[in-house]
This record gives C-alpha cells, sequence and structure tokens, in this order.
C-alpha cells in the first residue's frame, strides 16, 4: 500500500501545484488587461518596467533585508530585464526561482533559530549593535553573516525583554543566566512562530511570493493600486456589524509577530477612550481574572479572546510607539448605524464656537438613509446651533479619507451651489461635480485643522473650503494625494482575485491640483510628523501633479484680508514656547530617523544606556504639551442629557473632553478663529 499511496499523494502534490501555477498565469494576464483598461495612467511593458517591477519585487519579497544574501541578488538581477517579456509572452513558470530560493533562505533562518535554543549568544562585549536608517539596510554577505545578523537581534531582544520586565538591575546581573535562557526560549519560539505563519497561513510561501509580483506590477503604475484575494477584499471592505457589542480594535500581527492595532472604528470605546493609537503593540489581554499573553498567538486566537462573550471589560496591555507601557481598560459598546460616530463640542470659556473632529469620511451604503459622515455632521451641528455657536472649528487631523461622495455633501452643506471638484478619467475625459443644492447649512466663520496625515477626500474638502474662501486652513501641508481609486474584479467569477486600482484623478474647482503636493495651510502650525517623508511625493511612483482647465466658474466668496488674524497668532507664539518645542522635537525626531546611531555593545550596561536614552528622546519629542487646561471643553446640551442616561459612555466622554481640553491645536485654532470672527464682521 506504501508506493500506491505515496503515488497517489506525489499526483495530488503535481496537480495542485499546476492548478496554482495556472490560476497564477490566469491572474497575470487579467491584471495586465485590467491595467490597460482602466488604469488612470496605464504604462508601457518595457525595460523601463521590467527594471522597476524586479526593484519592487525583490523589496516585497524582503523588505527588511533579513532573508536573502548577496549572491541571492546578483542571482536574480540577471532576470530583472527580463520582465517585459515574461508579461508579453504570459510566461508564469519565472516565478518558480524567487519561490525556490526564499524558501531556503527561511530554512535557513529557521536552522540559524533553532540553534540558539542550545546556543548562548555572547553578552560579553563581542556582539556590537548600531542603528542604521532603511536606506542603509544591506543583504548578508554569507550564511555566516546570516547567522551572525540573527544572533544579534536575538541578543538584543532577550536584553531589552529581560531588563524591560524587571527593575532592579543588580537582581539582573545576579540572575542574568537564569533570566536569558527563559526570554531567549520565548523569543526564539516566537520567531519561529511568525516564519511558521509566513510559510503556512493564507496560502502559505507560493501564495506570499505570487501575490509579491502581482503588488509589483501594480505598484509601478501608482503606489494605491493593490491586488487582493477575495479574503482581503472582503476584510477591506467590511465593517463591523452595527448591532454588536465591540471594543472597536482591529488587530494584526506583524513581521516581528506583534499583535498590533491596525484599525480603531469611530465612535466606539476605543476611539472614545483615546488612548489607543494605530501601531500600538498589545503585550496582553486581562479578562475576569484571566491573562491572556500575545506572544506566539494568532491574530484569530487574539480575536477569539476578545470576542468571548463574557469578556465585557478587558484590560489592554501595549507598549507605546515611544516604548513605554500602558494598561487600560475598556468596555464593549454597540455601535449602532444610528449612533453618530462623530461628536460637536462647545468650546471656550464662553460656549461661543464649536469642534467637531471628523475621522474619517466614513459611509454606510446599506442604509436607507445613507447615513455617513455628513449626516453625522449635519446632526452635530444642528445641536451646535442650536446653542448659538458664532465659528466651527472641524478637525481633520489623521483623517486619510475614504468616501467622496460624503465630502461631497459636506462640502454642499457649508458652500451655494457651484461646482466641488473636476474629474479626470483614463480616457482623459474631464467633467465636473457640482452642488446643485442652493443655500448652505451654516454661515458662520469655519477653520479647518489639518495635516500631514490628512489624504485624499480630507484634502478635497479641505481645497474646496480653501477655493471658496469658506474656511482658513490651519496646520500642516496635507498629504498630497488627490486620486481615486475602484475594486475591480479579475474576472466574472471573482476567484482570481480583485484589484483596488487608480481609475481617475480629481482636481481643484480652479482647475490645480493638490497630487504629490498637499494644501497648504492658510496658517502653518509647526507638527511633530513634519518632513518625515511619508507624504505623496516620496511614494515610489506617485502620479505627477499637473492641472486642467476648468468649463465651469466657481464663485467664492469675498476674500478676506488675514494679516490681522496671522499677526495675531505669531504674537501668540513668541510668548508661549510650546510650538518651538514641538518644533525643537521634530528636528531630534527627524535625527532619530534618518541619522545613524551610535555603536554599543550587546552587555546588560550597554543596552540599558542604549534604552535609557532612546526612552529619554522620544519622552522629549512625544512629551504632553502640557497637564494644564488651555481651553474649555463641553458638551451640548441634547448630548449631555443622552449621556446622563448612560454612565459608562459619559466616563468615556469626560476623558475625550480632558484631552480636547490639552490639545495646544485646538486652542490655537480657537484664537485664529476668534480674530477670524473679528474681520468678518
Amino acid at each position: 500500500m506504501y508506493k500506491p499511496l505515496l503515488l497517489l499523494i506525489t499526483l495530488f502534490f503535481n496537480v495542485s501545484l499546476a492548478q496554482n501555477d495556472s490560476i497564477f498565469c490566469q491572474q497575470l494576464v487579467a491584471v495586465k488587461q485590467l491595467v490597460a483598461d482602466n488604469h488612470y495612467q496605464p504604462k508601457a511593458i518595457n525595460d523601463s518596467l521590467s527594471q522597476a517591477v524586479f526593484d519592487l519585487f525583490i523589496t516585497n519579497l524582503d523588505n527588511d533585508k533579513d532573508f536573502f544574501l548577496q549572491s541571492d541578488i546578483a542571482q536574480f538581477k540577471t532576470q530583472q530585464l527580463q520582465f517585459d517579456e515574461y508579461l508579453n509572452t504570459d510566461n508564469c513558470l519565472f516565478i518558480d526561482s524567487f519561490k525556490t530560493v526564499l524558501a531556503q533562505r527561511i530554512k535557513n533562518t529557521k536552522t540559524i533559530l533553532e540553534s540558539l535554543n542550545t546556543k548562548k549568544p555572547d553578552y560579553s562585549g563581542g556582539l556590537i549593535m548600531q542603528y542604521l536608517p532603511e536606506k542603509e539596510y544591506t543583504y548578508a554577505k554569507n550564511l555566516d553573516a546570516l547567522a551572525l545578523n540573527i544572533e544579534k537581534v536575538v541578543a538584543l531582544k532577550v536584553l531589552k525583554d529581560v531588563l524591560n520586565t524587571n527593575q532592579d538591575i543588580q537582581y539582573i546581573k545576579d540572575n542574568f543566566e537564569t533570566l536569558e535562557v527563559k526570554s531567549r526560549l520565548d523569543i526564539v519560539k516566537n520567531q519561529l512562530c511568525v516564519l511558521e505563519e509566513f510559510t503556512t497561513n493564507s496560502g502559505g510561501l507560493d501564495r506570499y511570493v505570487k501575490d509579491a509580483f502581482i503588488n509589483a506590477f501594480l505598484q509601478y503604475h501608482d503606489p494605491h493600486s493593490v491586488f487582493f484575494n477575495p479574503t482581503e477584499k472582503l476584510i477591506y471592505e467590511g465593517e463591523l456589524s452595527s448591532n454588536q457589542l465591540s471594543f472597536g480594535i482591529t488587530t494584526e500581527k506583524n513581521k516581528e509577530g506583534q499583535i498590533t492595532i491596525a484599525q480603531i472604528t469611530p465612535g466606539s470605546a476605543a476611539f472614545i477612550n483615546g488612548n489607543f493609537e494605530v501601531d500600538d503593540i498589545i503585550i496582553s489581554l486581562t479578562a475576569n481574572g484571566t491573562t491572556f499573553n500575545t506572544l506566539c498567538v494568532s491574530n484569530d486566537a487574539i480575536k477569539a479572546f476578545s470576542n468571548k462573550e463574557g469578556h465585557k471589560t478587558i484590560a489592554f496591555t501595549i507598549k507605546k510607539k515611544n516604548g513605554t507601557i500602558q494598561t487600560i481598560s475598556i468596555t464593549k459598546t454597540k455601535i449602532k448605524v444610528e449612533d453618530n460616530a462623530i461628536r460637536g463640542y462647545l468650546i471656550g470659556s464662553d460656549q461661543d464656537l464649536g469642534y467637531i473632529k471628523i475621522p474619517s469620511f466614513y459611509t454606510n451604503d446599506e442604509s436607507l438613509n445613507g447615513r455617513g459622515v455628513s449626516s453625522d455632521f449635519a446632526k452635530e451641528l444642528y445641536k451646535l446651533q442650536k446653542q448659538q455657536i458664532q465659528g466651527l472649528l472641524i478637525d481633520l487631523r489623521f483623517n486619510g479619507g475614504g468616501s467622496m461622495q460624503e465630502a461631497i455633501e459636506l462640502i454642499g452643506m457649508l458652500i451655494d451651489r457651484g461646482p466641488v471638484t473636476i474629474i479626470e478619467t483614463n480616457q482623459k475625459e474631464t467633467y465636473t461635480i457640482r452642488d446643485v443644492k442652493r443655500g448652505t447649512f451654516f454661515n458662520k466663520p469655519i477653520a479647518v485643522l489639518v495635516n500631514s496625515y490628512s489624504a485624499s477626500a480630507s484634502e478635497f474638502f479641505a481645497s474646496a473650503m480653501q477655493d471658496y474662501n469658506r474656511a482658513l486652513i490651519v496646520g500642516s501641508t496635507t498629504h498630497g494625494k488627490s486620486s481615486a481609486q475602484g475594486i475591480l474584479p479579475l474576472d466574472i467569477e471573482n476567484n482570481l482575485g480583485f484589484c483596488k486600482i487608480t481609475v481617475e484623478t480629481f482636481y481643484r474647482v480652479t482647475g490645480q491640483s493638490h497630487q504629490s503636493i498637499g494644501v497648504i495651510p492658510d496658517i502653518k502650525l509647526p507638527s511633530i510628523y513634519d518632513n518625515l517623508n511619508s507624504q505623496e511625493q516620496y511614494y515610489s511612483y506617485a502620479l505627477k501633479n499637473h492641472s486642467v482647465t476648468p468649463t465651469l466658474k466657481h464663485n467664492p466668496l469675498a476674500k478676506l484680508d488675514y494679516n490681522y488674524v496671522i499677526n495675531n497668532h505669531k504674537q501668540r507664539l513668541k510668548s508661549d514656547s510650546t510650538f518651538t518645542n514641538i518644533a525643537n522635537g521634530n528636528i531630534k525626531l527627524k535625527q532619530s530617523i534618518y541619522n545613524k546611531g551610535k555603536k554599543y555593545t550587546l552587555t546588560i550596561d550597554d543596552v540599558l544606556k542604549n534604552q535609557n536614552n532612546k526612552t529619554a528622546l522620544y519622552n522629549q519629542v512625544f512629551q504632553e504639551q502640557t497637564n494644564q487646561t488651555l481651553i474649555t471643553v463641553n458638551n451640548t446640551k441634547p448630548t449631555q442629557q443622552l449621556l446622563d442616561k448612560n454612565p459608562d459612555d459619559n466616563r468615556l466622554n469626560q476623558d475625550v473632553i480632558l484631552q480636547l481640553s490639552k490639545d495646544v491645536y485646538i486652542a490655537e485654532s480657537y484664537n485664529i478663529l476668534k480674530d477670524l470672527i473679528k474681520i468678518s464682521q
């Protein structure tokens, strides 16, 4: 029975491989055609494409240069000008050579890691570590160099882990042998778990390599076009059930095997709490006396623990970007479509101005009433107007965009009728989208607060407000994305997957574009995130900026002379060092990211010193600007009446009010808006 069974298994395996290759071939053909027919700016398949796709593909396979050797890259480069030929002839067999080498290097990495279960790294000072900026990453020269790199990484992780879990340095030194073994075994186990998931989950290494190539081809056309398999498409489009208890935290597992926060749902318990941020690392979850550590567990296991019926309240122990550890307890809340995901507040001691933060331009296509951010905004603005506000501050910081239609609806509430944007299709045809509703929902002065992470639909909204002289834009230059994507299937049955592909670009009503430039604020405020090369212009193969000729003239309000507002703002900054400290912190942050670090040995004392220096730096850079109340913040009367009936929500809301009251950007924007009101009268 052994030989026939082995033959059957072999035949089945070969048939499976043939089917997988067939699917990949079909996907390449379909993606090429989809891009040619639908992309806003499809590029020729030639040597330029071949070189670019090669570079992107290798980066996608091994972004941090953890696996490949220099000899592997030299071998790969013999094909770097052949990718156009592969694509033009529908040759998909080339992928196997890359997959084979990557599989071997992952196997090498596993072997090296497993050896560290019994081999203790050198903690005597023989191992030297140095922080390098990303542009200086290099591939290992050979397997010995790869082994040394892995030993260094494990040794550093061990020392950090031991130091982070024990405060008494003398105790650590006296008991280092015992502490080191336990930590090293856990860290090696975790790294092996990462590699195991890497090679077995979601189609395994075969799917990973093939998806990496498809995405490289799409990324060459622009950085926002991406391939989705059917599951990824559902995740991308999916929303939490509107009648389900939830913390509002979406998690994912990063390449280090850490469980991180990938998304925070607007209006959720985590969102209202305000202490959670995207990219926070979740160390453990505690509910009903049970602590669930995230070391070497799947993201699905995290979801199962957090969604368990009896776990209504969970204490999340998280590690922040600055290295600090926090434990935050939150209780699940029910997020309903009819509940606002945004909330309006009264700001100022006289409660004379309104404040609304828009986290994203979310929508709800399934709602008969089309409830989305524009509807929620209108309800909150109505409450604010009932209390006679004299102006409105709209906060779009960290708003990455969303539904263009929601942004159009919101613009229409704040301007009289007229054009709101010009769209150019992949056929280079332009058409103008107009607000056809006469009149406005709110006529008083507006300030819009933005930063470099305000992107796409939020930039679209801010630029329209600026072009119509409807609002004063305050903050940092925005991200610089003025393209729109659509999700298109590769085939009728949708078995081959989907592409989120750039199908058109949009322009300001003046015909100008903020693509790769951003919306430039009328009054700039220093930010800790300035000049970190995170904006569109720094993306490889980002679309270039150009303009179109408008066919419909817009009628802006008379432009005010902002000199009075700007001069008063400058005078306030002279007597307040807060923004100077922010600007200085930004310089230090840039240096820490883009400059080489000092060399240090992998010993307890040197790692502790380096860790303390890094913590001190990040505490300076990300320090809370003030513990004092800078501005009075209150709920509207209707909101307070609802909160009085819901103690949990009321408690969370008080935390939000406390944070808003200490926000230096809101406080200064309030002063700017007050001056804007004066010159508007």
